[in-house]
């Protein structure tokens, strides 16, 4: 193995999460780096740190101290952390990520221990740029940024809003290869309308009102550019940022950094999979389908622009007449063109023509009159309206479709718009159905069905693998398309009717380098990549990509 030449001293290097080895230093590394003396005598193999970390986390009482211990590993061992992950994938995937990154953002002030990722607050909006200079690491390949102002299900929370980023790059890592040590978590601190925090004497973040108008479009721009100028090859995430900013904001910097809405575009490429898997089931075509959407922001809006490519992109069929496969439900109802508070993007969806629908209330047309009229073949929750999905609309919904497609998609699991175990029974076992939370496994008729979840990790590590290794400069609606193609591929249900839609975790690293080859491959033909030339794709990508495993260190001479 290589040796890796480094310059810190013995101490501070077990204390530097990125370099630390704990007990796995070697006695040669020891004695060389000054930390004889400083660790207990044995030598440890990373798989006997890994069994010991695993003895010590199973005496953790709940999700939030394992949580917290996943934390505390991490800021002290990342190699280590990240080897742990990689062990147990289906037992810390939602310690890290869904839903507990929820009730972690909820009481992010209570649990801060350690500094990671910038908080970039609005008071000290003259000084952006020098604190980004204070951010230490020059070579950044991707960042996640969000504003707090729609996190998950949940709202505005915030500074709190910092744990989806560092739970996000965590999975860029873990499934994407991305280095820890190239990735970067930020937080625009712009105030927060949440009283119970703004009333909560424990709360870290800035006290005050959210800003708006000019004031929060100048914060962004200033933000941008700094980025720009500080990290000119960085692929930015947009995540969790609330209607009025989220697709805006992807419009305005989506070619001025090359960056993506992981809301918008990540989930409708995963949306898009389930249902290229499910029409792939029903040997049908995307534009014989007909798609019920309940919840019409910028993820609802989002799905249905991907759905729309993705079905131009079979061919046939214009923009304008696949518009019209979609029903897309809202507070006000049905999207009709004489609802005159449709904002543009809306409206491009909005029905027409509907005199011979029988409703009670032709000014607001629920989900259920949709189902009714419509007969939709796929229907899509992005509203976190809990139990919207009735046994009413779903029992009808079944009535015309033999094998209804349902991808209630709201997370936290409280948000969902249905359990699984509930759509099962009153489509009798025949609905495909993917969630946006993880639900365990559902017996019904004697058969074990295990529950898709209808996650981004199925495909923005692979997506941003894709766009680091080229060096791409945009990341066009073909490059979800690619993802959500790959990722349908790899569809379980194909081969067994009571699996999942998708892959279990333990293979989605193999997808997401999968991903990323037909994203890259996407980009250079594009002419998106600042790269020259590119002999191999595929060794392009397996050279980006890394695995958590101890190098052996020596002193820089």
């Amino acid at each position: 193995m290589k040796k890796v030449p480094i310059d810190i001293p013995g101490p501070y290097l077990l204390e530097d999460p990125l370099y630390n080895k704990g007990t796995a230093f070697t006695e040669e590394e020891r004695a060389e780096l000054g930390l004889e003396g400083l660790l207990p005598m044995h030598v440890s193999t990373i798989e006997e740190q890994v069994a010991r970390r695993y003895a010590n986390f199973n005496e953790q009482p709940n999700a939030l101290s394992k949580f917290s211990f996943l934390s505390a590993l991490q800021n002290r061992n990342e190699i280590l952390f990240y080897r742990f992950l990689m062990e147990h994938l289906e037992e810390m995937v939602p310690l890290i990520y869904t839903p507990t990154v929820g009730r972690v953002s909820t009481n992010y002030s209570l649990l801060y221990r350690e500094q990671r990722g910038l908080y970039l607050s609005y008071p000290h909006r003259d000084k952006i740029s020098e604190m980004i200079a204070n951010f230490p690491r020059t070579d950044i390949d991707v960042i996640v940024v969000t504003d707090g102002e729609r996190i998950l299900g949940l709202g505005d929370l915030g500074v709190g809003g910092m744990a989806i980023p560092v739970g996000k790059l965590a999975l860029y890592t873990l499934f994407g290869g991305i280095h820890p040590e190239r990735t970067l978590p930020i937080i625009l601190d712009v105030g927060t309308n949440n009283t119970k925090m703004l009333e909560d004497p424990l709360y870290i973040g800035w006290r005050n009102q959210r800003i708006t108008g000019n004031d929060y479009d100048a914060f962004i721009e200033t933000f941008v550019q700094a980025i720009k100028k500080r990290f000119p090859n960085v692929v930015l995430q947009w995540e969790d940022f609330a209607k009025p900013h989220a697709l805006p904001l992807l419009k305005r910097y989506r070619e001025t950094v090359c960056s993506f809405n992981d809301d918008i575009q990540g989930t409708a490429s995963v949306a898009l999979a389930a249902v290229y898997s499910a029409v792939k089931l029903s040997k049908s075509t995307l534009k014989e389908q007909r798609f019920a959407v309940l919840g019409g922001g910028s993820a609802g809006i989002g799905i249905c622009n991907q759905l729309v490519n993705a079905i131009v992109d079979e061919g046939d069929i214009t923009e304008e007449e696949a518009r019209k496969l979609f029903y897309i439900v809202d507070l006000d109802g049905l999207f009709q063109t004489k609802n005159e508070s449709l904002d543009p993007n809306q409206r491009l969806f909005a029905q027409d023509n509907l005199q011979s629908w029988k409703v009670l209330d032709p000014t607001h047309i629920s989900l259920l009159d949709v189902i009714k009229n419509a007969h939709p073949t796929v229907l899509i929750g992005v509203s976190t309206q809990a139990g919207a999905f009735t046994e009413e609309a779903i029992t009808e919904m079944n009535k015309h479709v033999k094998r209804p497609m349902i991808f209630p998609l709201s997370n936290p699991n409280s948000c969902c718009e249905a359990h699984p175990g509930n759509l099962l029974k009153w489509t009798k076992g025949e609905a495909i159905i993917a969630t946006g939370s993880p639900f365990d496994p559902v017996a019904y008729e004697g058969n074990i069905y295990h529950m898709a979840q209808c996650n981004n990790v199925y495909v923005f590590p692979g997506i941003g693998l894709g766009l680091i290794a080229t060096k791409a400069t945009f990341a066009s609606d073909r490059v979800f398309i690619a993802a959500a193609k790959v990722l349908a591929e790899h569809s379980p249900m194909q081969k067994d009717p009571y699996a999942p839609l998708f892959p279990t975790l333990d293979n989605l690293r193999k997808v997401a380098r999968e991903i990323a080859i037909a994203v890259a491959k996407t980009v250079i033909e594009e002419g998106n990549s600042k790269l020259k030339a590119v002999d191999s794709v595929e060794k392009l990508i397996d050279e980006t990509m890394w695995y958590p495993e101890y190098p052996i260190y020596s002193r820089k001479s």
